[in-house]
Order: C-alpha cells, then sequence, then structure tokens
C-alpha cells in the first residue's frame, strides 16, 4: 500500500479517535483538516506560441518550459518578461460519518476558471478534489487496533499508541466511515 494513504489513514484515525467522545447529532463530523499554502514569482523567458509553450524562470535561475493545452485561450497575450505568480493550496480534510453503514467509495472532480474578457491576461485557476471514504470494519478495544476497508478493498488496521486516544475507541462504531478530502487549488495571474 501506499505509504503516504497509510499515514492519511493513520491521521485519519488520530484525528477521529480525539473528536469522537463529543456528543454530537450531525451526519457528519469534521474531526481534522490540514492546509499548506505556496507562492512562487516567476517571469516569462520564452514562449512558443507554435508548439504552445511557455519557459519561466525556474530554481537557480535554470529555464522550466510547461505545454499548455488548447484551453489557454489567452496565451497570444503573454509576453516574454511578464510576472507570473503561481500560489497553490492544498488541503486535507477529515470527517466522520455518525451513520452506520456507508460503502468504502472514491471520488475526483476537478474543474477551471479561465480569463475573462474583464481579465484578458493570460492566467486561470484549477481544482481537483479526491474523496476517499473508509469503512470500520473492526474495532478492538484489547489490542487498541481500528480495521478500515477502503475503496481497494484490502483491510487496512492502524494501531491506536496514544493512551489519550486509546480511551475514546469506545465512542466508534463499526460500520461508520471516516471521509479523507483531499482538495488541491491552483492558480496563475501574469502582470507586466
Amino acid at each position: 500500500m501506499n505509504p503516504i494513504c497509510t499515514l492519511a489513514r493513520a491521521v485519519a484515525l488520530a484525528s477521529l479517535l480525539s473528536t469522537a467522545s463529543f456528543a454530537v447529532q450531525a451526519a457528519d463530523i469534521p474531526i481534522a483538516s490540514e492546509a499548506l499554502e505556496s507562492h512562487i514569482t516567476t517571469q516569462v523567458t520564452a514562449i512558443d506560441l507554435a508548439n504552445r509553450q511557455v519557459t519561466v524562470k525556474g530554481a537557480n535561475d535554470k529555464d522550466v518550459t510547461f505545454q499548455l493545452t488548447e484551453k489557454a485561450k489567452a496565451l497570444p497575450n503573454l509576453k516574454v518578461g511578464d510576472q507570473v505568480d503561481i500560489y497553490v493550496t492544498r488541503a486535507v480534510a477529515y470527517v466522520l460519518n455518525t451513520e452506520v453503514g456507508g460503502a468504502p467509495k472514491m471520488s475526483n472532480e476537478s474543474g477551471s476558471i479561465r480569463a475573462t474578457e474583464a481579465n484578458p491576461n493570460p492566467g486561470g485557476e484549477a481544482f481537483r478534489q479526491v474523496r476517499v471514504t473508509s469503512q470500520i470494519k473492526k474495532i478492538d478495544l484489547k489490542t487498541h487496533e481500528v480495521s478500515l476497508l477502503p475503496p481497494e478493498g484490502k483491510l487496512q488496521v492502524v494501531k491506536v499508541e496514544d493512551p489519550n486516544l486509546q480511551a475514546r475507541m469506545g465512542n466508534l462504531k463499526e460500520g461508520q466511515t471516516v471521509d479523507a478530502i483531499y482538495t488541491e487549488v491552483l492558480r496563475i495571474e501574469t502582470s507586466r
């Protein structure tokens, strides 16, 4: 199994246990979230309109070339020397479903926003969101383990090490689901 997925499940479970003792009547309980934001400012060093490629100054002044698709309609407006601001936001949220009987599943959504008449400069925004739902299949209070069934179908056993979290394991129910929601937003702005 992918170590990042395993880590994400472990964090999800730890977060789930740390908040499971609250008596909440909502269908979904947000149990944790993390976000990371980064911003890079660079400059256009070359443009190949025929091949739809843009080159920008990268780290250590090494050029980096990007291949653009036909969706980049404002590419002819871009000029060598234009400043490019790239903003990336990544977030992970974990949600416990209080209903019992949910099934493991995965969904993937994406979309984009392009330049408009009011702002003809090249740029835009794109997002991607992946939701992975794992079902709690077994809770072993003696060994402090919770078995999660992800969409891939291979049971994942998570050991709860923290004594405070172990004390809260009794609030979980087999059949509840945990959603890990990963969202990534990329925004590109250009200016002269």
